[in-house]
C-alpha cells in the first residue's frame, strides 16, 4: 500500500479533529489520542439498523464522534489510514464496525492496542491493522508498505487462516479434512486454572478423534468445541448471509443447540419511545428483523421472541435460564455474552464470520488468556451490590490501563471465587461475569459454589455436580486479587466509560432526570426486587422519569406475581415487556433533551442510549434512591 489518501488522527482535541475533517493535516506531535474508541462512535446503533455492507455503513462511519464528525466526513476526506490509541474497538462485537471502516475507504488501522473481539474482526475479515507507529513515518516517506505482512507478525492461528484468504475458506479447508490442529496435542499435564480447563477439555484434536489435550497456557491458539451458539436481530442476516456465500444450504453443525433472539428491536414501537427514535431505527429494524426470521425458518433456527416458538427475552438471561451449563463454552455475536460465565462456563462473544464459522464446524478459535482470580471475602453491607463491586474492579487502573498485557494479542478473563460469593443468587454474580468484558476482558468465570448448584436444581432440574469444573491446586494466574468487600464502596461510573470509577458518595449533587432499570446486567429479579425495597413508600421526585424492563418472561411473570411491577406503574414508570431496549437506544428510556440518565445498564458510552446526554451507570438500589429525589443517592439516607 502506498499512501495515496490521507492519515485521519483521532485526537482528544475536538478542533485538532474537525480541522482534519476540514482538509488540515496534522503536522508535529499529535497529542493525545481518544481512549477506547468504541464500536458504537465507529457506527452507531442506529446506523447499524441500516444494513451489514460496506457501501450501506461507510458513509455513517465515525458519525458524532466527539459531536464534530458528521455523516460522510470519513469517506468523503479521503482518509486511507486511522490511528487511534489504547483500548481501540472497545464494547460491542458487531463486525460491522470493521465493515464501516473499509466502507469508509480505510485500509490500514494503527493503534497503541485493540480490544480482543474487534481485533478477531480484522483479522477474520482481512483488514490490515498494526500497533507499531513507525509505519506512518514509512508511508508519508512514499514507501510501499506490505500491509498485509503485519499479518506475519501475529500469532500462528491467526497468520494461518490469513494465508487462507480468511476464517471461512479456512473452514471450507478444515471440513474437508485438508486442515489439522496447528497446535501441540501432546501438551503435558500442569495445574490448571477455570478457563485453561475448559479450553483444553474442549479442544479439537483433529477429524475423527475425541476433543480434549492435557493443557493450554496463555497465548496459545486452538480450535475448541462450542456449546450453544446465538445470535440476534442485529446479527443474524449478516451472519447467515456470510454462512450462504461459503457454504450455501448446508446444514448447521448440532442445530439444537443454535437459536436467535428478537431481542434488540422488540420496543422500537412502544408508545413511549420518542418519535425521533422510531422515525431514524424502526422500519430498517423491521427488515432486519424479518430477514433473521427468514433465514431461522430456511436453516431450522429455533426462534425466541414476541409471538415466535420460544419465549422472549434479553438473549442474554435466556441463554442462563435454559441453554448454558458449567464446561460448556459459549458463544453469541453480542459482547455481554461472558453473562453465562456465571454458570462455571467459558462464555464470550464473537464477530459475524467467527459465528458463521462456528455454526458449520462446531468449533470457534480461542486465544487462551491470561487468567486473573479476584477471590471475594466478608458480607455486603449497606445495600453494595455485584454492580459495585464489578464497577470498583473494571475502574482500577490494572484493568483499566490493561497492566496485563504484554503483546498486541494477549487476552485476559476474570476467575470470580471466595467466601464471599455465597451471599449472592446467580441473578446478582452474573451482572459481575457480564460486565467483565467493559473493562477490556475477554469474560469472567464463576468457580463452582451453591449459588451455580442451586440455580441450575431449581430452575431446570439438574444436578451438575458432576459437570462444575473447578481450578487445580497450584494452577498458575497472572495475577492474585483479594477483594475485602467492606472496603468497596457504593460505586458509580461517570458518563463515557464504564471504566470511569467513582465513588456515589463524591457524587450527590448530580441532578438526574431518567432512570433507567433494565437490561441484561440489570432488569433480573434480584435487580427488580432491590429496586423496589427502595421504592417502596415513596413517589418519584417531580419532573423524573423511570423506566422499567424485565430480562425475561419469567422474570416478568414472577415480578408481576410477587406485586413488584405493580408498585412500579403505580409510581408512574413506563413498565415494558422484555427487550433490550434503551439499553442500546430502542426502548422507551432514551435520553430526552437536556436529561441527565442513571441507568442499571451496563454500558454509557457517548449517545449509546441514543441520544446526546450524560448517562451515569449506577446499581438499581441507586437508581431507584435517584428517582425519589431526582439526584444521585445513597438509599440509605432513604
Amino acid at each position: 500500500m502506498k499512501l495515496s489518501g490521507r492519515i485521519l488522527h483521532l485526537v482528544d482535541d475536538s478542533a485538532r479533529l474537525r480541522a482534519q475533517l476540514d482538509g488540515a493535516d496534522l503536522s508535529g506531535p499529535s497529542g493525545a489520542y481518544t481512549y477506547g474508541v468504541n464500536t458504537d462512535a465507529m457506527i452507531s446503533g442506529r446506523a447499524c439498523t441500516y444494513g451489514y455492507t460496506g457501501e450501506i455503513l461507510g458513509p455513517y462511519f465515525l458519525e458524532s464522534f466527539q459531536e464534530v464528525v458528521r455523516k460522510d466526513d470519513v469517506r468523503s476526506g479521503g482518509f486511507q489510514v486511522i490511528v487511534g490509541g489504547h483500548a481501540y474497538g472497545s464494547g460491542s462485537s458487531r463486525e460491522v464496525a470493521v465493515v464501516a471502516h473499509q466502507g469508509a475507504g480505510i485500509q490500514l488501522v494503527v493503534a497503541d492496542s485493540f480490544q480482543r473481539i474487534f481485533q478477531e474482526n480484522m483479522v477474520y475479515s482481512g483488514m490490515p491493522f498494526t500497533t507499531d507507529r513507525g509505519v506512518l513515518d514509512r508511508l508519508n516517506a512514499g514507501e510501499d508498505v506490505d500491509v498485509r505482512g503485519f499479518f506475519a507478525d501475529l500469532p500462528d492461528f491467526f497468520r494461518t487462516v490469513a494465508e487462507h484468504g480468511g476464517l471461512l475458506s479456512y473452514g471450507t479447508e478444515l471440513l474437508a479434512g485438508r486442515v489439522r490442529p496447528e497446535y501441540p496435542l501432546d501438551t503435558p499435564a500442569r495445574p490448571l486454572n477455570l478457563a485453561e480447563k475448559i479450553i483444553a477439555q474442549r479442544t479439537w484434536r483433529g477429524p475423527g478423534q475425541r476433543d480434549g489435550i492435557a493443557s493450554v497456557g496463555p497465548g496459545d491458539q486452538v480450535l475448541a468445541r462450542c456449546g450453544f451458539r446465538g445470535m440476534h436481530e442485529y446479527t443474524t442476516g449478516m451472519v447467515m448471509s456470510l454462512y450462504a456465500s461459503e457454504w450455501g444450504a448446508a446444514p448447521l453443525d448440532r442445530p439444537e443447540q443454535v437459536a436467535a433472539f428478537e431481542d434488540h428491536f422488540v420496543l422500537i414501537a412502544h408508545d413511549a419511545v420518542p418519535e425521533f427514535a422510531k422515525k431514524e431505527r424502526l422500519a430498517s429494524a423491521m427488515q432486519l428483523t424479518e430477514e433473521m426470521v427468514e433465514a431461522c425458518t430456511r436453516n431450522g433456527i429455533r426462534l425466541h421472541g414476541p409471538g415466535r416458538p420460544f419465549p422472549p427475552g434479553v438473549c442474554h438471561r435466556i441463554v442462563v435460564e435454559d441453554y448454558a451449563l458449567p464446561g460448556d463454552i459459549v458463544i453469541l455475536t453480542d459482547s455481554h455474552t461472558p453473562t453465562a460465565g456465571v454458570l462455571n462456563a467459558f462464555a464470550f462473544g464473537v464477530g459475524s464470520t467467527a459465528m458463521a464459522f462456528a455454526l458449520r464446524t462446531g468449533l470457534i478459535p480461542v486465544t487462551v488468556p491470561k487468567v486473573v482470580r479476584v477471590d471475594v471475602h466478608g458480607q455486603a453491607l449497606g445495600g453494595l451490590s455485584p454492580k459495585d463491586l464489578i464497577l470498583h474492579l473494571i475502574g482500577d487502573p490494572y484493568f483499566r490501563e490493561e497492566h496485563w498485557r504484554t503483546a498486541p494479542t494477549d487476552t485476559c478473563v476474570v476467575e470470580f471465587g471466595g467466601p464471599g460469593l455465597a451471599q449472592w443468587n446467580v441473578d446478582e454474580l452474573s451482572v459481575l461475569t457480564n460486565m467483565t468484558v467493559e473493562g477490556g476482558l475477554m469474560t469472567g468465570v464463576v468457580e463452582p459454589c451453591a449459588p451455580i448448584v442451586d440455580f441450575l436444581r431449581e430452575r431446570r432440574g439438574v444436578d451438575v455436580t458432576e459437570r462444575l469444573v473447578h481450578a487445580d491446586p497450584g494452577a498458575t494466574y497472572e495475577r492474585l486479587i483479594r477483594v475485602d468487600l467492606e472496603q468497596v464502596p457504593l460505586t458509580v461510573a461517570t458518563p463515557g466509560d464504564s471504566r470511569n470509577r467513582a465513588p456515589l458518595d463524591a457524587h450527590g449533587d448530580v441532578a438526574i432526570h431518567n432512570v433507567v432499570i433494565a437490561s441484561c446486567t440489570g432488569g433480573s429479579l434480584a435487580d427488580l426486587r432491590a429496586a423496589a425495597d427502595v421504592l417502596r413508600g415513596h413517589t418519584l421526585a417531580s419532573g423524573v422519569r423511570l423506566t422499567v424492563t424485565p430480562s425475561s418472561t419469567d422474570v416478568a411473570a414472577q415480578a408481576e406475581s410477587e406485586g413488584l411491577l405493580a408498585l412500579f406503574r403505580d409510581l408512574g414508570a413506563v413498565v415494558t415487556p422484555p427487550g433490550c431496549g434503551s439499553c442500546i437506544g430502542n426502548g422507551p428510556g432514551i435520553p430526552l433533551p437536556d436529561e441527565t440518565t442513571a441507568s442499571t445498564t451496563n454500558r454509557n458510552f457517548a449517545r449509546r442510549m441514543g441520544a446526546p446526554g450524560p448517562v451515569w451507570l449506577v446499581s438499581p438500589a441507586v437508581a431507584a434512591a435517584s428517582a425519589i429525589t431526582g439526584k444521585l443517592t445513597d438509599p440509605r439516607g432513604l
